[in-house]
């Protein structure tokens, strides 16, 4: 059997769900794969959705997508991008490399990468010149449990099901709670608040023209792509995103995302991204706090951040050692473009990765939605 590697199209959403489905993996709708490949950063760089292996029958084998993000350097603006979702099926044995290769040679990105490599992938990445990154926490997440009876019972039934899986009903959700579609009733310390303005003109725009400013290599974090990342159509519930406010301006802010990873996990607080201006102390630790403190409210057992980078432990103080360190296995690997400058000061969150779009939504049925 031989095989061909190309760009995906339109016509093969049926067909990646399918794959997505093999592997037990979440699938989107038609419309948040429209959305997806309405990308306004993948659509200025030209640059492939994903690609398709498919057999010389026509018959869909394998894929990888692909999620185009734009950064700011001062003022110069870059193009980087991370595979996500790689699906192999066993009959296609062996033509991971020809994805991988087609991910690592795409032309005009600084940096192409994964922050999101589980155990048995990551050795593979060296192969492919990809490097771990962040050097000194490419293998770290932290998390913090509010709900240690939540937790246990997903230790549990992992255990369950590494010892009986034919006991585990796929389609029966477990370990949820009526707090997740319940209306959030969030309780916040002064100076932090729900951001709930992303528009061209608001507090929040100022707050990205400053984090811009100061030179740093940086995801486009602008309110034209908060407003597209939050219009995602998959999403069950809303993201929350808040403010650190300081004198009355923003001086940092969070984004976090109720996730259920599957049916036998507890419900996640997911910490998708976290920043603040280089002279803000307080920002970081407060906004953690608040998460940490609203987090049972809003039905989750843990909050967790899974890109993890160093500026971001330093200003997490006590509260990196009050969590717990998970990964260990390097699942953050980079190959960056030769004779790009600054990269080596890029310090990325889970945002400059797969997370915000690959998270498995928790199912809350569609008249309990938070919506954006």
């Amino acid at each position: 059997m031989t095989f061909t590697v190309r760009r995906i199209e339109d016509g093969d959403h049926d067909a990646i769900n399918g794959l997505h489905r093999v592997v037990g993996w979440p699938r989107r709708s038609e419309a948040g794969w429209r959305w997806l490949a309405g990308n306004p950063a993948r659509i200025e760089s030209d640059a492939a959705a994903g690609w398709l292996i498919a057999s010389d029958q026509g018959e869909p084998c394998g894929f990888t997508g692909n999620f185009v993000q734009r950064f700011h350097r001062g003022g110069d603006v870059l193009h980087g991008a991370t595979g996500f979702s790689i699906i192999v099926l066993p009959r296609a044995k062996g033509q991971s490399r020809r994805l991988l290769r087609a991910f690592v040679e795409q032309p005009g990105m600084f940096a192409r990468y994964t922050f999101n490599a589980n155990p048995a992938s990551s050795p593979i990445y060296k192969l492919y010149d990809m490097v771990a990154w962040p050097r000194a926490t490419h293998d770290l997440k932290l998390a913090w449990r509010v709900d240690a009876l939540t937790c246990a019972g997903g230790r549990l039934w992992r255990e369950v099901d590494r010892r009986a899986p034919q006991l585990i009903d796929p389609a029966r959700e477990r370990l949820m709670n009526p707090r997740l579609s319940a209306p959030a009733q969030l309780d916040l310390p002064d100076g932090i608040h729900v951001l709930d303005d992303l528009s061209d003109r608001s507090a929040y725009a100022d707050f990205w023209t400053a984090l811009r400013a100061e030179g740093r290599l940086i995801a486009d974090r602008s309110p034209a792509v908060l407003r597209w990342r939050l219009s995602d159509p998959d999403l069950t519930l809303k993201p929350l995103v808040l403010a650190y406010r300081r004198d009355g301006a923003i001086t940092g802010y969070a984004m976090a995302m109720p996730a259920k990873n599957n049916p036998i996990e507890p419900p996640v607080l997911e910490i998708i991204d976290i920043v603040a201006l280089k002279d803000e102390p307080a920002a970081i630790p407060e906004l953690v706090e608040a998460l940490l403190a609203n987090a049972h409210g809003l039905g989750a057992a843990k909050v967790r951040i899974q890109t993890v980078n160093d500026d971001l432990l330093r200003r997490l103080g006590p509260l990196v050692f009050s969590a717990r360190h998970e990964g260990g296995w390097g699942h953050c690997h980079v190959k960056f473009e030769p004779g790009t400058p600054g990269v080596h000061g890029w310090a990325p969150t889970p945002f400059d990765g797969d997370y915000g779009i690959c998270q498995r939504p928790v199912p809350v049925g569609a008249e309990a939605r938070r919506t954006a």
